[in-house]
């Protein structure tokens, strides 16, 4: 007993039992964390060798050669895959030219030559990979399961997206001459993507703030939306108040105007 006790005071037990606390969170944490639902695949070099040339004929001279970032453009060191797949596949980049916020252009790559860039940045630092298809898939109404989902998504949607891209994803204007995009052009894809990223002045939704399950539901969500017969007449491009009172002003004016003249004429 005497000899356990003098073995337990002994100055390294402490170091000895703070490394083997270290080591059992170690892993724990490594066994029971999330899995990562964007890690990006596992590419060829010739694809990454492939997406640097196109890099350095296209990119470079704002982002500079190894994408370090230039007084033109940001680092691109950690955005990941799915940031370069979002900015090339909605044409946004290649950036024309100097503007406030980079539109949705004519996309500039084809497939093929949008995997190779984003491989390319992704070799250089850890970032959001491209989503697996299973997360990017509509789920479509009819089932009870997937009217919960959609309608889980609807929630979701309202309480982060709907401030800046309207109830119905039709986009709305933001300050300093910015604005949230519409979003029925957008693919299941490039939603996922721009969740991970947060592109422009948009936030970052990452696995913690919204499971991949969430943003499935949003983008079904979205999808049912854009599906929806509107039993109401036109839309007006859902902008609720701001188009509808557009229209009562100038057809309202423009009834109540015509209707004057008409009097002052039968009167006269």
């Amino acid at each position: 007993m005497n000899a356990l006790a003098a073995r337990r005071r002994h100055p390294a037990a402490i170091a000895v039992l703070l490394l083997l606390g270290l080591l059992v969170t170690g892993g724990a944490y490594s066994f029971f964390a999330p899995k990562d639902a964007n890690a990006a695949p596992t590419v060829s070099a010739d694809a990454v060798q492939d997406g640097k040339n196109l890099f350095i004929a296209n990119c470079a001279s704002c982002h500079g050669v190894n994408a370090e970032g230039t007084k033109s453009g940001p680092s691109l060191v950690g955005v990941g895959a799915a940031s370069v797949d979002f900015q090339v596949s909605t044409g946004r980049m290649p950036l024309a030219g100097p503007n406030v916020q980079a539109p949705v252009n004519k996309v500039k790559f084809d497939e093929t030559e949008i995997a190779a860039l984003a491989a390319f940045v992704a070799s250089l630092g850890p970032g959001p990979g491209i989503p697996e298809e299973k997360w990017t898939t509509v789920l479509e109404p009819g089932t009870p399961e997937n009217n919960r989902a959609i309608a889980t998504g609807g929630e979701i949607y309202r309480v982060n997206c709907a401030m800046c891209h309207n109830f119905a994803g039709a986009g709305g204007a933001l300050t300093r001459g910015k604005y949230a995009p519409a979003l029925d052009q957008a693919t299941p894809r490039q939603i996922y993507e721009a969740m991970v990223t947060g592109p422009q002045s948009m936030p970052v939704f990452n696995d913690r703030n919204i499971s991949p399950e969430g943003k499935q539901q949003v983008i079904s969500y979205l999808a049912a939306q854009q599906n929806q017969t509107n039993v109401g007449g036109y839309s007006l491009g859902n902008l609720g108040p701001v188009s509808e009172g557009l229209f009562a002003w100038v057809f309202g004016l423009g009834i109540l105007i015509a209707g004057s003249v008409w009097l002052g004429k039968k009167a006269a």
